[in-house]
């Protein structure tokens, strides 16, 4: 069985309930915080934010995911970020920690925590034991659930991002194979940006897999999907992606190196691309997404930083969103990745589902059809193609157009 795509998010694999509800944490007349529950202790691996200035709630997660706690369950609130608060925002996080295991009737260590929302302000106790109390008493293993719980922790996102992946493992009992799930969900529009970009993005899957080998497998796989999009170049204070798995398929427990840890590591890689690619799609104030695909590259990680130095660049950005076929401004940003290359060999195209130009080679502009290219910048999705033809690597980053409206959203974030 290959990877499949089936519906139900976070609530996908077996064992695994949501919820939501409005605590009016900032937001009024609207959903936000969402609660992720399960049946059974869960094995747990986290990435998160690589910025100095960490939010309470990274630290909470980081210290209980790296000792390797056995988790039930996560607590998110969306409006207010918990992060420098001091002291004060991390007595926040156990106090909040307790009130979830006493409602769920689990211990304080085995409850996972994410904010995001305004940076500085105080998270009021108050409204999250309220919030934690009506979650526990709602919690479904439904499709319906799934949706409304990744809408609860949106921001400025102007859509919920969801995705659930099925494939086929050996069974524990050596019996043929047994089906695996793993879904998940994710928010984060507007302070994007490797290493990783403000998002919060929730993983769950009913896998049989160690803890240890889930957070290699995690760290691989962010490298060329979460770390490969960048909206406006600020790296978040509240990064952090969540892996939880309740091994409740029944499937041999995953070996490194083997044919099924390698198929679990793929669904794991198209379930965070996908919310990678959506997320960057939805930046703010963004008509259309930014693709480059760095190819021909000597090494891996030059053509990531080649691939990021376009997407990254706000005169492409400008460039799309104005539809102004200008390639010197991708030139530009490839030459100042900080990546050795011969400008002299290097091939540079643009295209779409409307069609291909290629802007240059063996060192110079080429003429175009200017209409064409207009034409192909009008698509959702206008996509870089750079062969650096000095080896075999190749990456490919996602990004957005910066526009008017970007600056609009983040002059009264606050108001």
């Amino acid at each position: 069985m290959s990877i499949q795509s089936v519906s139900g998010g976070v609530c996908a694999a077996r064992g695994f309930r949501a919820a939501s509800c409005a605590a009016g944490i900032r937001y009024q007349g609207r959903t936000d915080m969402a609660m992720i529950f399960s049946t059974v202790p869960c094995t747990a691996a986290g990435t998160y934010t690589s910025n100095v200035v960490k939010a309470a709630p990274v630290l909470w997660d980081r210290e209980l995911t790296e000792k390797g706690a056995e988790i039930r369950a996560v607590v998110v609130n969306a409006g207010i970020a918990n992060a420098a608060t001091g002291s004060e925002g991390l007595r926040l996080c156990e106090e909040t920690a307790k009130a979830a295991g006493q409602a769920l009737g689990i211990p304080a260590e085995s409850v996972l925590l994410g904010s995001t929302g305004v940076i500085g302000p105080q998270l009021p106790l108050d409204r999250l034991a309220a919030g934690i109390q009506q979650m526990a008493g709602s919690l479904e293993a439904s499709d319906e659930a799934a949706e409304a719980a990744s809408r609860a922790i949106m921001t400025t996102d102007t859509v919920n991002k969801q995705e659930a992946v099925a494939f086929e493992l050996p069974a524990a009992d050596g019996k043929g194979m047994v089906t695996v799930r793993l879904g998940g969900m994710s928010k984060g529009s507007g302070m994007i940006h490797p290493n990783m970009c403000t998002m919060l993005a929730y993983l769950t899957t009913d896998c049989a897999v160690d803890g240890a080998l889930l957070g290699k497998m995690l760290r691989r796989v962010v490298k060329d999907t979460f770390n490969m999009i960048t909206v406006d170049g600020d790296t978040s204070t509240n990064d952090t992606l969540l892996v939880l798995a309740s091994g409740l398929a029944g499937n041999a427990p995953l070996l490194e190196g083997s044919a099924a840890a390698r198929l679990f590591e793929e669904a794991l890689y198209t379930v965070c691309r996908k919310l990678a690619i959506r997320m960057a799609a939805d930046g703010e104030g963004a008509t259309r997404l930014i693709e480059c695909r760095v190819i021909g590259a000597d090494t891996r990680d030059h053509a990531r930083r080649l691939a990021r130095s376009v997407v990254g660049s706000s005169l492409v950005k400008a460039m799309v969103f104005g539809k102004d076929a200008n390639c010197g401004r991708i030139l530009c940003a490839l030459g100042y990745a900080g990546v050795d290359f011969d400008p002299a060999r290097i091939e540079v195209l643009m295209e779409n589902d409307r069609g291909r130009i290629c802007f240059y080679r063996e060192g110079r502009v080429l003429d175009f059809d200017e209409e064409k290219a207009s034409d192909i910048m009008n698509g959702d999705r206008v996509s870089f193609l750079c062969d650096m033809k000095t080896g075999p690597a190749e990456a490919t980053a996602w990004g957005c157009d910066l526009t008017y409206d970007y600056v609009k959203i983040n002059g009264d974030y606050r108001s």
